[in-house]
């Protein structure tokens, strides 16, 4: 074989070999883990995922999409729109909203209710004032009158009331429905293993980036006022996970020496009175979990277990207080 051969043969072995390194270089972006924040909602987010991209900017507009229709401080939300009984057309993210409160107002028997919003407000905790004296029951038993989830109804995109005093407070409900609805986002745009974060409600799913499937935690109820004592009762390691947690701890004033409690029941129309501190609920999905999170904060114990036993796709984790101690309990599927 002559020089001139040998040359090309040379050529021709170094692009077969720089061919077959271009095919062991990887193919488009590469996956990498970020980690987006913000405030939203007049709480926080945290939110982690594997993308081979930067999504924060897309999480921020769904979410804003979201507060267009389910924040009741945007004035000019869906929610506050109909609060202020203008003619508003319901949207995607309300009626799904609407139709899972009806499922679980009917499951709780009315211990949940987005109707509250008038009771919240009358004893401080809603847009109203703190009310420094006793409350009047006559004005109580006057709001119960219009109050509960059979008073409204949802109709060819538009939300009919029985009473147009009737205002809505999803609150207990849309921190879980965020949640969801940005899990789905991530999802839609490949994402696999993400980590979603609001206000403290969760939608895990995958690894987190050591491979090791993501943790969370269960806050012990403290009372403290700066809110800064925060430690941890439990922490759940999963790879597959939609989970609410609702507590009467971190909200509440005084009166004549007496505790009053954020939780309001909406068939009483007064602050709960009981021993259960905390209640963290899994479900199917995270708006699930926090709305019945939210019941069975205004149930109680035993209550609360009997309707989350009744389901099947969901179990809480109940912090109770029990003398000077805590103690547990659990539904069945609690694992």
């Amino acid at each position: 074989m002559n020089g001139k051969n040998i040359k090309k043969w040379h050529a021709l072995g170094l692009a077969v070999i720089a061919a077959g390194l271009l095919l062991l270089l990887p193919d488009g972006p590469q996956k990498q883990y970020y980690h987006n924040q913000g405030n939203i909602f007049g709480t926080y987010y945290n939110i982690r995922y594997e993308s081979t991209s930067d999504l924060h900017d897309a999480i921020k507009e769904r979410l804003q999409e979201f507060d267009n229709s389910l924040s009741m401080f945007n004035p000019t939300s869906v929610i506050s729109r109909i609060n202020h009984n203008d003619s508003v057309t319901t949207d995607a993210l309300f009626e799904t909203m609407y139709t899972e409160a009806h499922r679980i107002s009917q499951l709780s028997h009315g211990a949940f209710d987005i109707t509250v919003a008038p009771l919240v407000n009358q004893w401080g905790f809603g847009t109203g004032k703190k009310s420094e004296e006793q409350i009047d029951k006559h004005a109580i038993d006057s709001i119960k009158t219009f109050i509960g989830y059979q008073n409204i109804h949802l109709e060819e995109h538009r939300l009919y009331k029985n009473d147009p005093r009737i205002t809505l407070d999803a609150s207990a409900i849309a921190k879980g429905y965020a949640c969801d609805v940005v899990a789905n986002l991530l999802r839609e745009n490949g994402c696999e293993n993400l980590l979603v974060d609001i206000g403290g409600e969760v939608v895990l799913q995958g690894t987190n980036d050591k491979g090791n499937p993501w943790r969370v935690g269960i806050s012990r109820p403290t009372i403290d006022a700066t809110g800064m004592e925060k430690e941890l009762q439990e922490v759940i390691e999963s790879t597959h996970l939609c989970m609410a947690t609702s507590g009467n701890y971190l909200q509440y004033y005084f009166v004549d020496g007496q505790r009053r409690s954020h939780t309001i029941d909406p068939r009483s129309g007064y602050p709960v009175h009981h021993s259960l501190l905390s209640a963290t609920v899994t479900a199917s999905s995270s708006m699930r979990a926090d709305a019945l999170a939210t019941a069975c904060m205004v149930m109680g114990e035993e209550e609360a277990l009997r309707m989350i036993e009744s389901t099947d796709d969901a179990a809480c984790y109940l912090i109770i207080a029990d003398s000077d101690t805590l103690r547990i309990a659990t539904s069945a599927r609690w694992k």
